[in-house]
């Protein structure tokens, strides 16, 4: 049998499970870096996939608490599809993927994972990242730490924008 160390999947397994929406928790705290938030607009924010698919997978997420963007407003539809542009032009910056894999899965048959809060996941892809791990071992490589690509992406955003701002 093979085996692939990844200890931080047990803190998903046995962890501690946030108590109501995910995304509704974290945007309340104030423990971004904890959190794994990048960036606070307006009506929403970026923030790093805890249990991604890939190195740089980010999540953007309205504040407000909808299962649909049909139920937001229109200031807040946009601003999404400005975080998503951020998002873009940060992973460009810090970590030169070959392309992208941008989607909304809404309801559990379509594969959200937290379906009650709409999010967006932006997903860097390179030539090769689907290898033989995945296809034989059904067993993806994440070769980075979360903190480590955190960092990476934090210093790249600060590096030419500020912090907090609701601009795209």
């Amino acid at each position: 049998m093979k085996r692939l160390w990844a200890p931080w999947r047990m803190e998903y397994i046995v962890g501690e499970k946030t108590e109501g929406c995910l995304f509704c928790a974290k945007a309340k705290e104030n423990r971004d870096r904890q959190n794994l938030i990048l960036y606070r607009g307006r009506t929403g924010f970026i923030m790093l996939n805890a249990y991604p698919y890939i190195n740089g997978h980010l999540m953007i997420a309205p504040y407000r608490h909808v299962a649909s963007p049909e139920d937001l407003d229109e200031e807040s539809l946009l601003e999404l599809m400005l975080l998503v542009n951020k998002s873009l032009r940060l992973l460009r910056r810090a970590m030169s993927p070959h392309g992208f894999n941008i989607g909304i899965n809404l309801g559990r048959a379509a594969g959200a994972g937290i379906e009650e809060h709409v999010h967006i996941h932006v997903v860097p892809r390179w030539e090769g990242d689907t290898n033989f791990m995945p296809v034989f071992a059904e067993t993806r490589v994440i070769p980075e730490l979360l903190e480590q690509t955190y960092e990476k992406l934090l210093a790249a955003l600060n590096r030419t924008e500020p912090r907090n701002s609701s601009e795209g």
